[in-house]
């Protein structure tokens, strides 16, 4: 089989080249930034994300640049605990769950690909926009641009990948008509600051509600300052009308969101505090689409966000790039004679499993916990939270989204390792 042709080198683009090269398949990373470096802010990697990681040897290089998470805690705006449970290897899991800076990520990745690949770096092309593609009976051709917009040589191989995330070209060439994402009435502002530890350190932690102001917080990076203090990730949620375009470096104002969680300061973490120490905010809609029909066009699919592209609400997305990137390596390595065929395949095994957390993640993800109990309060103190909601239906909540999402202990478990 000729190399495989990946457009994007973010997560999922080099995950893929990695799971194709520990399958004996050449593949070819080719992205519009100008250099791989490590922007971007935090994501956190579910445990099935973890076990994929595992099969690609990579697990200790992920621990000593992410925090590796205990526990999963959800809080109303006045600071109370809902619920708390253990994740990861705490919830007696095999693999970890991670909370890491997404530029970590993908260059620990990126590392890999180059030390592995005996011509792993000369594989990476930087600089290099997709502006569209072509196929035939015997390859695909992707066509390129540099940053100024200048034709570059075509890359011909035996199939194009779009990891080219939610704005991706790829995608737009084979549904022109598909229009823009669509905005699901949240806008969100994200920064992360150097803090001192909260709770036990390697909390992923959710609070308030969406029509009041919703805040996700974690640490990222372990003692930065040589004094024990984090690297702490946030994310404003609030519910407006007000939608910028979408560009995940797009600048955010403290003052178009801050009023909102101004008072929000509590014996345990101090996160008006926290967003005023942020040194650089971005701002960015929550959107997603709704699924395809297909993905897989001959010798052309997509992959992660440029497939399914979902709200972050369930800490999925990256997660659901990395298991698309397990089952198209698996297909292509199943059917190397037919390469329509493997594509195919990997359609038939993602297509409909992603689409489930799409719309999960619209309707049900795990913080449908924060708004039960900001309902049944009518956005009030509480004085015993039994007597809002059991243990048992926040457990169930949480229990329902991990089993759409493939991340429930039992079904891990039970897949062969």
């Amino acid at each position: 089989m000729d190399d495989v042709i990946i457009v994007g080198g973010g997560i999922g683009g080099f995950t893929l080249a990695l799971m194709l090269h520990q399958r004996g398949i050449g593949a070819r990373v080719y992205e519009a930034a100008p250099a791989i470096e490590p922007i971007g802010v935090g994501i956190s990697l579910l445990p099935h994300a973890g076990k994929e990681m595992g099969r690609l040897g990579l697990l200790d290089d992920l621990a000593a640049v992410a925090i590796t998470t205990k526990e999963s805690c959800f809080f109303n705006r006045f600071g109370q605990l809902v619920y708390s449970e253990p994740v990861g290897r705490w919830a007696g899991y095999d693999w970890p769950q991670f909370q890491i800076h997404r530029g970590d990520l993908q260059q620990v990745l990126h590392e890999a690909f180059a030390a592995r690949v005996p011509d792993g770096a000369e594989r990476v092309a930087v600089g290099h926009r997709c502006v569209g593609f072509d196929q035939d009976d015997g390859g695909a051709v992707a066509h390129f641009v540099d940053p100024a917009g200048r034709e570059l040589p075509p890359a011909r191989g035996s199939a194009v990948i779009g990891c080219d995330g939610i704005g991706s070209v790829v995608r737009r060439r084979l549904f022109p008509d598909e229009g823009p994402p669509v905005y699901s009435g949240v806008n969100m502002w994200r920064g992360a600051a150097v803090w001192d530890r909260f709770l036990s350190g390697a909390t992923y932690l959710r609070a308030g509600w969406l029509t009041v102001g919703k805040m996700v917080i974690y640490p990222i990076r372990d003692n930065v300052d040589g004094r024990g203090c984090q690297l702490v990730n946030w994310v404003a949620e609030v519910q407006t009308d007000r939608c910028n375009e979408q560009d995940w470096n797009h600048v955010g104002r403290l003052d178009d969101f801050y009023p909102v969680f101004a008072d929000w300061t509590f014996d345990w973490l101090d996160v008006a505090g926290l967003i005023r120490a942020t040194e650089q905010i971005l701002e960015y809609p929550m959107v997603d689409r709704d699924p395809l029909p297909r993905w897989s066009h001959g010798r052309v699919t997509l992959l992660g966000d440029a497939a399914h592209p979902m709200y972050p609400r369930g800490s999925n997305g990256a997660g659901q790039a990395i298991l698309d990137a397990r089952a198209l390596a698996d297909c292509l390595a199943a059917s190397s004679s037919s390469v329509v065929e493997a594509l195919a395949a990997y359609e038939d095994r993602r297509l409909g499993a992603t689409a489930a957390v799409v719309r999960a993640s619209r309707s049900a993800p795990p913080d449908v916990i924060l708004q039960k109990v900001h309902e049944r309060t009518g956005d009030r103190p509480f004085e015993r939270i039994s007597d809002v909601i059991t243990p048992e239906e926040m457990a169930a909540l949480s229990d329902r989204y991990k089993r759409v999402a493939g991340y429930d202990r039992a079904s891990l478990s039970s897949e062969a390792r």
